[in-house]
């Protein structure tokens, strides 16, 4: 058959994929990817037409468009531009623009990545159009619902169609929350499809010399979560500790601007100014991993970073009281020690001292879970 008539025989499956906060940009990177594979296999019966839409939830250049560029993830079609605001003025804002562009678009799917505003709002705006979503990064339980991410977690996947879960945990939080096991698909980790697609790159990252850093040489530490910097007595027992680990091994402390802002604003800043502490920008994803995987070990409280040091075989310390991702303990080299000054000394001491938790790289976490994510949208839309 000619291709060109082959062509026009196959049928267009118009997707949205949408992308609001940092995090989101790993996830939906490898599943671009993917998806240029699927639409460049010419027996496959349908095309998969994509538009990306940018809410503008992360908008700082160091948050949002510097992963552009270090994933290579094309230009967003639509910009909502949303910007900052509380949890209910964002996805309200979200959910109004994007519903716009739905009536407009009239996609035939929505894929929503992660847990933040954005993930929930787009959801919503596309099930009360009855338009089906698909959400990767499903299942994911802190049991917290103090957590907006929780919240947005609950929900989106209480109206999503297809759930593409991480981890064989995720399956059963959501067979007990009384999701249908047809809706559910264990495909694993696409964050560490991202990871593996980069290492090469990340390696070659020159960050190390720029901060005069050696490999092994120095701890890592990330705070961004309202709980932990909005909150003075939190944030201070959690410096407090810090400051005592840096009298063994110098830390790098990549502060995210809320956590700058409060850092200044509780009269903290004095002690960041000539210690063993020091306090850098936000990085690029590349730089950040280069970092990551060649820290003595981490402190953080973010979940991507969690499941990262797993990969990496790295230890981490989660300074939060719970997590949604309990295979990274479970299986992984994370420790939950939550915010009390004398726990994150007595682990980080531990680590210091040659005793540090050891752990594994949990199952299909191995690069190839967009593919495998797109397999079965495009076996789905062919039989529907």
């Amino acid at each position: 058959m000619p291709g060109s008539l082959y062509a026009i025989m196959r049928v267009t499956v118009k997707i949205i994929v949408v992308v609001g906060a940092r995090p989101n940009f790993m996830k939906v990177s490898p599943l671009l990817r993917a998806i240029d594979d699927f639409n460049a296999n010419a027996g496959n019966t349908h095309h998969l037409h994509i538009t990306l839409v940018h809410t503008g939830q992360h908008y700082d250049y160091l948050m949002s468009q510097i992963f552009f560029q270090d994933l290579k993830l094309p230009e967003p079609e639509i910009h909502l531009n949303i910007g900052s605001g509380t949890h209910a003025d964002q996805t309200g804002k979200i959910m109004i623009a994007f519903e716009k562009v739905l009536a407009q678009r009239k996609p035939d799917l929505v894929i929503v990545v992660g847990d933040v505003n954005s993930t929930l709002a787009s959801t919503l705006a596309a099930a009360k159009l009855n338009i089906p979503v698909a959400h990767i990064e499903a299942g994911l339980r802190s049991f917290d619902r103090i957590m907006p991410e929780e919240i947005n977690r609950l929900l989106t996947d209480a109206i999503s169609s297809l759930l593409f879960t991480p981890s064989a945990d995720a399956d059963e939080n959501l067979v007990k929350e009384g999701i249908t096991r047809d809706k559910i698909f264990l495909v694993g980790n696409i964050m560490i499809d991202s990871l593996i697609h980069n290492l090469n790159k990340a390696r070659d990252s020159k960050i190390l010399h720029k901060l005069g850093l050696s490999e092994k040489g120095y701890a890592l530490l990330t705070l961004h979560r309202p709980s932990n910097v909005d909150d003075n007595a939190v944030l201070q027992r959690i410096i407090a500790a810090v400051n005592q680990i840096s009298s063994r091994i110098p830390i790098i402390f990549s502060a995210h601007p809320r956590t700058r802002n409060n850092i200044l604003k509780f009269g903290y800043s004095s002690l960041f100014e000539k210690g063993p502490v020091k306090i850098i920008e936000p990085l690029g994803y590349l730089d950040f991993l280069n970092l990551e995987m060649n820290a003595r070990f981490v402190m953080t409280d973010s979940g991507g970073i969690q499941e990262e040091t797993t990969f990496f075989n790295i230890p981490c310390l989660t300074l939060r009281d719970n997590t949604e991702r309990p295979i990274t303990i479970t299986q992984g080299t994370n420790l939950l020690v939550r915010r009390d000054t004398q726990s994150i000394l007595k682990e980080a001491t531990k680590i210091l001292d040659g005793y540090e938790k050891k752990g594994g790289c949990p199952p299909l976490w191995d690069g190839n879970t967009a593919q495998r994510i797109v397999e079965i949208i495009g076996h789905r839309a062919c039989i529907d």
